[in-house]
């Protein structure tokens, strides 16, 4: 059964005081991690939205084969370092929600 993922991520609005390496380093996370599921075996496809009307809010919905492939991912310790890396920059975790076509 092939599924979706909804993950919604919220950059926190930059001040003055706040590391001007944030967003590049954010933005490096994210490549990695989405080049990392690229060679996911289940993983089919992603895709990023920026919210129109809260520009610092994120959607990323990936398309996997199956339940247990998007498991297995969510499950890697490579992935779940990194987005702990994410969410340590960004100051909240990432919401993650699972739709199935049924």
């Amino acid at each position: 059964m092939t599924i979706r993922v909804l993950m919604t991520r919220k950059i926190p609005k930059l001040t003055s005081g706040m590391d001007a390496a944030l967003l590049p380093r954010l933005s490096e996370l994210l490549t990695e991690l989405r080049n990392m599921a690229n060679l996911q075996p289940g993983y089919i496809t992603g895709e990023t939205l920026r919210n129109v009307d809260d520009r610092n809010e994120y959607l990323v919905i990936s398309t996997w084969k199956s339940l247990e492939a998007w498991e297995r991912w969510l499950a890697n310790e490579k992935r779940a370092e990194k987005e702990g890396n994410v969410d340590a920059l960004l100051g909240s975790s990432t919401v993650y929600k699972v739709y199935s076509y049924d």
